[in-house]
């Protein structure tokens, strides 16, 4: 099968990554660590046995949790280790090589509902586990990108701060904006498409204000209606307005005849 060249070029970089020396311990510094990395190494030759049918998922499942606690485990030792540690990358790519493999073949699997959405979940854990990696590995500032853990760590302690903030921004501005604006942009748009002259007048609008950027717009909105919410909202009802406008537009105006005569507006 085409897909064992992939496992076995990933079993070829875990077993480099493991023998390749990382910082000044290494994976022998954490026997934790190096024994997630031999038993995720061994899930992974395993699934190159034929004949394993649906054990085949239970078995690549295993590799794939085994082999991501490995990085993690280590990382909680002498690090971040950076580019001093050659060994943690490569058993990182072999890993994610690995992953990427078992997404096509989960990919090619027919099924609808839960079944479809786990290939898609698992690309989405594998970006959020590369992003705490990398940010981990390579020590970067918290002020320039915090890690997942840091960030599900403040989403989780610090709400009594982030609801207030919430409800200010999205409940109050952009609720309220998104919903003034579509609303005037679809009755706007019905007024057009039945009124000829209004529809040459207000195309020619659109056309202008979507070349005006929103730091334009932001201060005129302010001077208008202060500092507060409502000016935010008045942006996004701005910034909503025309789309909204312009393809309730085009709706409109590709319907036939007869769809028109059948919803009442012939």
């Amino acid at each position: 099968m085409t897909h064992r060249y992939p496992t076995i070029l990933a079993i070829v970089l875990m077993a480099l990554g493991l023998l390749v020396p990382v910082g000044e311990t290494g994976w022998i510094g954490s026997g934790s660590a190096l024994a997630c990395g031999l038993l995720s190494c061994a899930a992974v030759a395993f699934c190159l046995l034929p004949g394993l049918r649906g054990r085949e998922h239970v078995v690549s499942g295993a590799a794939l949790l085994l082999g991501a606690a490995a990085p993690l485990l280590l990382l909680r030792g002498a690090g971040p280790f950076g580019v001093e540690a050659p060994g943690l990358w490569l058993f990182v790519a072999g890993l994610m090589l690995f992953l990427w493999q078992r997404l096509e073949v989960l990919a090619r699997l027919p099924g609808r509902g839960i079944a479809a959405l786990i290939a898609p979940g698992l690309f989405g854990v594998a970006v959020l586990y590369l992003w705490q990696i990398m940010v981990v590995g390579f020590a970067v500032p918290q002020v320039l990108l915090p890690s997942p853990a840091q960030v599900g760590h403040v989403l989780a302690t610090r709400m009594d701060i982030l609801w207030p903030d919430f409800r200010q921004t999205f409940l109050k501005a952009v609720v309220a904006g998104f919903a003034t604006g579509s609303s005037l942009g679809f009755v706007v748009a019905l007024a057009a498409d039945r009124v000829p002259f209004l529809k040459r007048g207000v195309l020619p609008l659109c056309d202008l204000m979507s070349a005006v950027p929103i730091v334009g717009i932001a201060p005129i909105m302010v001077m208008w209606f202060g500092f507060d919410w409502h000016s935010k909202a008045a942006v996004v009802a701005v910034v909503t307005f025309f789309p909204m406008l312009v393809n309730t537009l085009a709706g409109l105006s590709s319907t036939d005849a007869m769809q028109r005569v059948r919803n009442g507006w012939h």
